[in-house]
């Protein structure tokens, strides 16, 4: 029997929250539902769960907050953010926080459940992977375990930083289009997650900045070519 996945929902809104948590339950989820930051970060930090969702706009302690601290505990536990339509701003700062996409209200369940089930997949797929070590020049990737190293660095990545590594090792020395990052990556080419990309691409180039033979060079226009030995 396949162990069901067990979902962290934050939302303020009583009718929303007992509507979106009835409907996951029946499609085969267990949600854990809580109406404030408070209670919802003292239940992250004394339980286990396979996936986040988190409403922006909460009272006290709002969700990208709620994020940050989920974060310093588990690098690797998806997050979804639940983003008002007219907040686009929201949207960007909630994937710069360490979200792993989000979703704007008012939303079909049928829309969240498949967003769901993909980044459980994906989970799924890097446990189960067949090759988990790469290289780039003197660093070392362990993908299963988000881990990259060399002799004088190591750090934990996010899972979408990983991925997105991963993705450019896999493809160095090619030019690629941004568009093709932003669906292998994240599964969508969209404006939001293109301004994600650069900061996470940012990122990269400082956690790799050690080893001057590898660049990550903008091709304007286009996209990123990655050279290294």
């Amino acid at each position: 029997m396949a162990e069901v996945a067990r979902i962290f929902y934050v939302e303020d809104d009583e009718t929303l929250g007992f509507v979106t948590k009835d409907n996951l339950e029946l499609s085969g989820f267990k949600v854990t539902h809580f109406k404030n930051g408070v209670n919802a970060i003292e239940a992250f930090n004394n339980d286990d769960f396979d996936l986040c969702l988190l409403d922006v706009m909460l009272p006290g302690i709002d969700g990208f907050e709620i994020a940050k601290r989920i974060r310093t505990k588990n690098i690797q536990i998806p997050i979804l953010f639940l983003t008002a339509k007219s907040m686009k701003e929201d949207r960007i700062q909630g994937l710069l926080l360490g979200g792993d996409d989000y979703i704007t209200k008012p939303f079909s369940i049928d829309e969240l459940i498949l967003k769901i089930n993909v980044f459980l997949r994906r989970k799924t797929i890097i446990s189960n992977t067949s090759k988990s070590i790469y290289t780039i020049g003197n660093y070392t990737l362990d993908y299963n375990n988000l881990e990259l190293t060399n002799n004088n660095f190591q750090k934990t990545l996010t899972l979408k930083e990983a991925e997105l590594l991963k993705y450019l090792i896999e493809h160095k020395n090619l030019v690629l289009k941004r568009s093709d990052i932003l669906i292998a990556v994240w599964g969508k080419d969209d404006y939001f997650l293109g301004r994600s990309l650069d900061v996470f691409i940012s990122r990269l180039r400082k956690y790799l900045s050690e080893d001057d033979r590898i660049e990550i060079n903008n091709r304007h226009g286009v996209g990123f070519i990655v050279t290294a030995p």
